[in-house]
């Protein structure tokens, strides 16, 4: 195993990180914003009011997305797996 497959690993791996974790990121950074704007407009400054609706929006894309989560993580999980003895030498 050469310096290019170490890279190409380490790429499949990163890039299989950010598809898992992106769904649950960026429904957090919208409702993040929408509390936000409310909190400007209404001048609440509560730390709660920011807080639990970002939990309940992430619980609620790992509910929609998970299915699609664990397909991306078992193709990469089944790949390191069919190469395994590729790697090791």
């Amino acid at each position: 195993m050469n310096q290019g497959d170490v890279l190409k690993l380490a790429q499949d791996a990163i890039r299989t990180v950010l598809l898992v974790s992106s769904p649950m990121l960026v429904i957090s950074l919208i409702v993040g914003l929408i509390i936000s704007i409310i909190q400007a407009v209404t001048q609440i400054q509560e730390a709660t009011l920011a807080f639990v609706p970002k939990i309940m929006a992430v619980l609620l894309s790992l509910v929609i997305f998970g299915p699609w989560i664990l397909k991306v993580m078992t193709q990469f999980t089944l790949e390191l797996l069919n190469n395994i003895n590729y790697y090791i030498q």
